[in-house]
Formats: C-alpha cells, sequence, structure tokens
C-alpha cells in the first residue's frame, strides 16, 4: 500500500518446466517442491522487487529457479491484475482486485476489511490448508495444420481450477473438468511414447499415465519430462491404485479401497470402469458404505481464525462438513470451461440467472469450476462450490 505495508497473497508452481508458458502449465497452489530456505528466498526478493518499483497495488513476479541449486531467475514482473492474478485470487479466497482497488484510492491495508471472511483485515497473508490444481484446456483438435507442442506460446483457450486436501485428489479431478470424456489420470487413452513426454503436446498428461503404467521408473521419467519427481511420485500413486483396483473383482470391492480411491480423486464411473461395474452401482454401494464427500470452506486463514465464508469445495479427505445445510436454495449449474465456441458469454447467462433469482428474493447456489468467470466471484451467490460438474458431484451437492 502507499505505507510501504506489503504481503504475499499466493505462491504457486508450475508442474511443467521452464520452457513451457505459464498459460500453457499445470499450476499447483500453494507450492509443493521447495524447501523453506528457497520459499523465503523468494518472498524476500520478491517484496525487494515490489517496494524497489514503488508499485502500490498488486503485482506478481515469475521466477525460474535452479532445482539442484539456489540459483534463480526472474522471468516477468507483472504490475497489474493478470491471469496469474486471477487464479491467486480464486485459488486463496483472497480479494486481489478489491482490495487493489481500495490501494489505489490511499488507504491503508490494515484499514480493509478482508470481504471473504469478515471478520479478518487484508493485512493477513492467506493459509491454504488445501490443494488447488490449475490446467489448461486446449481446443487443438478443431484445427488442421496446427501443431500440438506446446512450448513458450500460448495456445490454450481456457482453464479449469480443481481444489482437494491432497494433491492427487485436486489433480484428478481437474483432468476431469478439462474434459468431460476424461476418467481422470486415465493410462489407457494414449500409448507411452519418449518423444511425447520430452517435447510436450496438449496430451502430455496421458502418454505420462501410460508410461506410468508400463513400468517407465521415476528417474527416466524425470530425465524425459524434467517433472519434478515430487508430482511423478504422486502421479505413481494414482496408477498403482489403477493397478489395485483393476485386480480387483466389483463383487469384493471393500469399504477400505473404495474410500482410498475417492480420497484419491477417482470418480465413481472411473472406479466402475477399473472393476467392470457401472457408476450407478459403485454410487450405491459408496452410500451404502456411508462414503460421502465433505464439504469444506476456502476461507483464506486456514480455519485458524473464525470466517463465515459462502466458498466450499468437496473433499474424501475429511471428517466433518464445515457449513449446515438449511435447504431452500436454488442451484445454478455453471458453463465450465472455456472452449472454441463456448466463452463468457455463457457465463453471462449464468450470472444473470443468479441475479434474476436474488431479485426473486432466492438464496442461490452456483456450481462452476473456471477461474476466469464471473460467476465464481464470492459475492455473485449464496453459496459458491468450486467444484466438477457432473452426475457425480452435483447429485452429491443436492
Amino acid at each position: 500500500d502507499a505505507y510501504d505495508n506489503c504481503i504475499t497473497v499466493c505462491n504457486m508452481e508450475n508442474v511443467d518446466p521452464l520452457g513451457i508458458h505459464t498459460g500453457e502449465s499445470i499450476v499447483v497452489a500453494p507450492s509443493q517442491t521447495l524447501s523453506n530456505k528457497e520459499y523465503n528466498m523468494l518472498r524476500t526478493t520478491a517484496i525487494n522487487v515490489i517496494r524497489h518499483f514503488g508499485i502500490v497495488g498488486e503485482c506478481n513476479i515469475q521466477y525460474a529457479l535452479n532445482p539442484n541449486s539456489e540459483e534463480y531467475y526472474i522471468i516477468e514482473v507483472n504490475a497489474r491484475l493478470s491471469r496469474s492474478s486471477a487464479l491467486a485470487s480464486k485459488a486463496t479466497g483472497y480479494p486481489l482486485a478489491y482490495v487493489a482497488a481500495k490501494l489505489a484510492l490511499g488507504i491503508q491495508l490494515p484499514d480493509i476489511h478482508n470481504s471473504v471472511t469478515g471478520k479478518t483485515t487484508a493485512c493477513f497473508e492467506p493459509s491454504l490448508d488445501y490443494c488447488v490444481v490449475k490446467i489448461p484446456r486446449w481446443d487443438l483438435g478443431k484445427f488442421h495444420r496446427v501443431s500440438t507442442k506446446i512450448g513458450s506460446s500460448m495456445k490454450s483457450v481456457g482453464e479449469v481450477m480443481a481444489i482437494g486436501r491432497k494433491f492427487e485428489e485436486a489433480f484428478q479431478k481437474a483432468l476431469r473438468m478439462v474434459d468431460e470424456n476424461n476418467n481422470g489420470f486415465d493410462p489407457f487413452v494414449k500409448d507411452p511414447n519418449d518423444e511425447e513426454l520430452e517435447k510436450p503436446t496438449d496430451k502430455r498428461m496421458f502418454v505420462l499415465a501410460a508410461s506410468i503404467k508400463a513400468g517407465y521408473t521415476i528417474e527416466r521419467l524425470y530425465e524425459l519430462t524434467k517433472i519434478d519427481r515430487w508430482f511423478l511420485y504422486k502421479m505413481k500413486n494414482i496408477i498403482d491404485l489403477y493397478s489395485v483396483l483393476e485386480t480387483t473383482h466389483h463383487m469384493k470391492l471393500s469399504h477400505d479401497v473404495l474410500l482410498l480411491a475417492k480420497q484419491m480423486g477417482f470418480s465413481d464411473k472411473q472406479i466402475a470402469a477399473a472393476v467392470k461395474s457401472s457408476e450407478l452401482a459403485v454410487r450405491i454401494q459408496r452410500q451404502e458404505s456411508n462414503i460421502r464427500p465433505m464439504v469444506k470452506q476456502i476461507d483464506t486463514v486456514a480455519a485458524e481464525w473464525p470466517a463465515s465464508t459462502n466458498y466450499l469445495y468437496l473433499t474424501y479427505n475429511g471428517i466433518t462438513h464445515d457449513v449446515d445445510f438449511p435447504g431452500g436454495y436454488t442451484m445454478v449449474i455453471g458453463s465450465g470451461v472455456y472452449r472454441i465456441g463456448s466463452s463468457v458469454e455463457f457465463d453471462w447467462c449464468a450470472v444473470s440467472s443468479l441475479r434474476e433469482l436474488r431479485s426473486l428474493g432466492r438464496k442461490t447456489i452456483m456450481v462452476n469450476y473456471n477461474p476466469e468467470t464471473v460467476s465464481t466471484d464470492y459475492d455473485m451467490s449464496d453459496r459458491l462450490y468450486f467444484e466438477e460438474i457432473s452426475f457425480e458431484v452435483v447429485m452429491d451437492i443436492y
């Protein structure tokens, strides 16, 4: 702010290595592979940079960090609300644009109320008790003669954001959000292919899944992809569970295995495909075993301070609900990821529905997972579920 108060709101990490545009990358918040020393080194530099430029308002800074040393480079500094800022705002629940506008008017950070929590000031650094994964959506199949390779120029047309309590959970949710025909981190979509691992394409994640299934070692995958080993091990956890499910008969699916699969972000449909059953049968068994998702709040303070927020997600890695369910809500289903032929105009329809329902005195629920939209702003609806739009999830919320 104008009085030299400065906080860092969000730290995010690209799964893909340097050389791939951040808009083409899978992004994880908070960063998972930094040591405490590395994190604080980069945080201190960010604060020094923003002070040096004399910026009042919001600014984001991107680094390239050598994984084998503490050498780093500043790639870019954006003193504006960019697409990364929008993602940071949705990922943390911290209203960046609102606060930046107040700062431009000369108001100081401690005097601004955090309108999401309703209780704390804007001078709090958000703490996350969950994991967020953003995946881009490409529509390259709609073009002839277009290279499917991804790199330093941005080709993606939209993005999705998934929230979970484990990386595996959020990652698989996000893969389904990008395309409802995906079952998750599915090893049967593509064949293993060293060239596609080394020179990434829009389908690299599925080649990676197939390669892990085919028995590639983590070291070999690291050499080919340069994706951090931490992420590769997490992906291997998903494929290992696939193998367990495939050797399990659907009549012998135990409570523990089913719960573990749900905690790893497997959908009912995905489990059904692996155990050769149907989505409905898995759903019924799951409900009989009392395996149900818990509704958790994004409160920006990791439940360490009181917060009354309506920004929600579902997880199987929880024990209790964070909110009560009084009923009497009207649910509006969002339009999902932006793609060619379906973009912001459909989000306008969703927002108009919400506003009309509100003017009729109805309480509203919004279900959407696109961080670039107005419908996922916390003040548009009475309850915002940042969740995938599928039969399973919408019925769980209902």
